[in-house]
């Protein structure tokens, strides 16, 4: 036992007053870096949306009313539920500014080439995406993405454009896919057609079709499928703010 007592003391990596100190550094460098990504968020959001500050008031005041009748029915004390109350009401109010900060910046990308490659990046799950394997010059393009479902072909750009690459890439991917479903999503408002916002939603609602081998054996006959890549612009979300990074700040902020 004293031996495993010294190996484990031994173990620990002693850290100089240099390298505290640094770690002290780093750490304030990353809660500034959020506050301003934060900051940005909350400027670019409120200028397109014009609820915003008043959403996020009757939130933090609702939640925190709420919470502090409660707890104060509870413990019978007036004081004691009041900082849990208000900590309560700050965590509904950010991530009421998160989900309507996505929804804002889903809105301003909507119609921007390579939009819809982007938000395919947030979706969660095994999913093997391929950007662009067709496209046009005026920068339409089908993106793939295989998973548990089967194949989905997601287009985005004009409609009259976009239908034709579907059914091409369509006819080319059946040749490899052999029963596994082929399904296809065009990105728009138009009739039929499955909006920027609830794009992963509405692919998350499809039925598991495949096993995980057979997604596997399927996306290794799928990547000798040669792809005509269409320059896509990096970035799509307004003003440089990533949707990503929005998020991780404010959950990090609550």
């Amino acid at each position: 036992m004293a031996q495993s007592t010294r190996a484990k003391r031994n173990s620990k990596i002693k850290l100089s007053r240099a390298e505290k100190k640094a770690v002290r550094v780093q750490r304030r460098q990353s809660r500034r870096a959020s506050f301003k990504q934060m900051r940005q968020a909350f400027t670019l959001t409120r200028k397109s949306d014009s609820r915003l500050v008043p959403y996020l008031i009757m939130a933090f005041v609702g939640v925190t009313a709420v919470f502090y009748l409660l707890a104060s029915l509870v413990t019978g004390s007036v004081w004691l539920p009041i900082l849990p109350a208000v900590l309560f009401g700050l965590l509904a109010a950010m991530f009421l500014f998160s989900r309507r900060a996505q929804t804002s910046a889903y809105k301003q990308a909507e119609g921007q080439a390579g939009a819809a490659a982007y938000v395919l990046g947030q979706l969660r799950g095994d999913w093997r995406k391929t950007d662009a394997v067709a496209g046009t010059p005026q920068l339409d393009a089908v993106h793939r993405l295989l998973g548990r479902p089967g194949v989905v072909l997601i287009g985005e750009g004009a409609p009259q454009r976009v239908k034709p690459l579907l059914a091409q890439e369509k006819k080319r991917v059946a040749r490899l896919a052999g029963d596994a479903p082929i399904y296809d999503v065009v990105v728009g408002r138009g009739e039929g057609e499955v909006p920027l916002a609830k794009l992963n939603t509405h692919l998350m609602k499809l039925p598991r079709n495949l096993s995980k081998e057979q997604v596997v054996a399927l996306d290794r006959r799928l990547s000798a499928l040669g792809a005509q890549r269409a320059p896509l612009p990096q970035g799509p979300m307004p003003g440089g703010v990533k949707l990503r990074s929005v998020q991780r700040a404010a959950r990090r902020r609550g």
